[in-house]
């Protein structure tokens, strides 16, 4: 695969995956907007992998004390052992919704016309959410089930556009918690949920026998892993001085773009 293509990729779901602008409904346009096939399955398993490095490097210090909170069973630290619990709860939603998904053909959640009209309407709700009024800050402040509220929103985020960190985000904005907060746990969620994605399609590859691209693979990985971290820290330092307004806009400029472009006729150059 060229070096260009890897980078481009790389690029794409580093940058994308935990801003709320939905990174797969970027990706889908890769092939759209490239001469290049499909980058295949390896290639998606390496950009997940990458992006996991990255966000659990940010949050090693909160995933540590997580780690050694419920090992002792949330005797010296109950409230990260509680917030271990929130996460897993939190992801079960997901976890059964994806496994349905991953093995559904279902072709129009790949059409241009989906991410058009998903980037739109997500970017009106991300909008919305953002203009409530805060009541709740701190992880400490999350309870049951907003947790699990929050979680299931990102069964929303298994449409391209949608986007996962979008979803939680506009969730926990909506539940009254403020921008860091929403974001934080966000991460969090995004931890066993990009995992389990990863896996199911590593299973997918070791079935299907493809291991090509092995070399490939990991310039994916470090690549993706080097401009996640870099996203992340951008955003959340974002976040503690400004809103989501510049989120919204991209994506409602993305959507209204490809709404014209497909009923214009400007993207038929590319799509045939």
């Amino acid at each position: 695969m060229p070096l260009s293509l890897l980078i481009l990729i790389a690029t794409v779901q580093g940058l994308t995956e935990f801003l709320p602008v939905s990174s797969s409904g970027h990706l889908v346009l890769i092939p759209i907007i490239t001469n290049f096939d499909y980058q295949g399955r390896l290639i998606d398993v390496a950009a997940h992998v990458g992006t996991l490095i990255a966000v659990a490097f940010y949050l090693r210090v909160e995933i540590i004390k997580i780690i050694v909170a419920l090992l002792c069973f949330g005797r010296s630290d109950p409230v990260n052992a509680r917030l271990g619990i929130l996460v897993m709860l939190a992801t079960i939603p997901v976890v059964i919704a994806g496994y349905f998904v991953n093995y559904a053909d279902w072709r129009w959640l790949d059409m241009l016309q989906t991410l058009a009209i998903t980037n739109i309407g997500f970017a009106i709700i991300l909008w919305c959410s953002d203009h409530v009024s805060i009541k709740k800050h701190g992880l400490d402040a999350i309870q049951w089930l907003p947790a699990l509220l929050i979680g299931a929103a990102q069964i929303f985020a298994l449409i391209p556009g949608a986007s996962r960190s979008g979803v939680t985000i506009s969730a926990a904005r909506l539940l009254g918690y403020d921008r860091i907060t929403a974001a934080r746990f966000s991460l969090l969620l995004s931890l066993p949920t990009i995992a389990g994605a990863g896996l199911l399609k590593s299973i997918d590859l070791a079935r299907n026998g493809d291991v090509a691209l092995v070399s490939d693979a990991a310039i994916i990985i470090v690549l993706s892993a080097g401009l996640a971290w870099l996203a992340i820290s951008w955003m959340m330092r974002w976040l503690a001085k400004a809103n989501f307004s510049i989120f919204v806009y991209y994506r409602m400029a993305l959507g209204t773009f490809l709404l014209l472009g497909l009923s214009k006729g400007w993207l038929d150059p590319f799509i045939n």
